[in-house]
């Protein structure tokens, strides 16, 4: 009799939502978790800068408003800090168990808001990167765009408090954004960009049908193989 060769378990998928201040990531992630639960996938939620104890104290410095300015560089590094523990401590082990990871943010945020904005060197970040993630990255990335005036106009409106990157300037904003879209037209495959701007119901049910599309096609590569 042949020896049944053990099947490797299927390694999960991981999904990132990015845009720039008031694109409305941290509500339509909510909603597509709980739209793939009752699609019967297994789903973690979690968020960048956070995800475990440690990055979640490394969130918290970096979003304070303080007299003493954290420089770009400073920033970039706490940034990769925080992102190594979620990798290692939270993200890897639920791909690993088969899970769908969707991320509040991730490495596209860095090189918008580091790169692009701040001004640091793309290369540099892609390295620092690639360490501090061991290579992991997304699978799919949802862009939800928004004009800069409105982003900031509904984080005014949302009551909550204003954080240090809430407080920059509006050509930084511009420029946050414009870095997301410039990394979605050179990455077309992975990034999909989705109008933030039009009314809640059409991005979330436009979100969720980009993504349950997507799930079914890898699902039907994987079966082929």
């Amino acid at each position: 009799m042949k020896k049944r060769t053990k099947r490797r378990p299927v390694r999960g998928q991981f999904i990132t939502l990015e845009g720039p201040e008031g694109s409305g990531k941290s509500t339509h992630i909510r909603y597509l978790a709980t739209a793939l639960r009752r699609s019967g996938f297994r789903v973690v939620q979690t968020r960048e800068p956070g995800g475990t104890v440690v990055a979640e104290a490394i969130r918290h410095t970096l979003l304070r408003s303080s007299r003493e300015q954290i420089t770009p560089v400073a920033e970039s590094l706490l940034i990769f800090a925080a992102r190594s523990q979620h990798v290692r401590h939270v993200i890897e082990p639920a791909l690993q168990r088969g899970a769908i990871v969707l991320c509040d943010r991730f490495s596209d945020s860095t090189l918008a808001y580091q790169g692009f904005a701040r001004g640091l060197d793309l290369a540099w970040l892609r390295m620092a990167n690639t360490m501090a993630t061991n290579g992991c990255s997304p699978d799919l990335t949802l862009l939800l765009d928004v004009p800069v005036h409105i982003g900031l106009s509904r984080r005014r409106k949302s009551g909550g408090k204003q954080n240090r990157l809430d407080l920059e300037s509006v050509r930084f904003h511009r420029l946050v954004r414009k870095g997301f879209l410039t990394l979605a037209t050179h990455s077309p495959r992975r990034i999909k960009v989705i109008r933030a701007d039009r009314s809640e119901e059409k991005t979330r049910a436009e979100i969720e049908a980009v993504v349950l599309r997507w799930l079914r096609t890898r699902q039907h590569r994987s079966r082929k193989r």
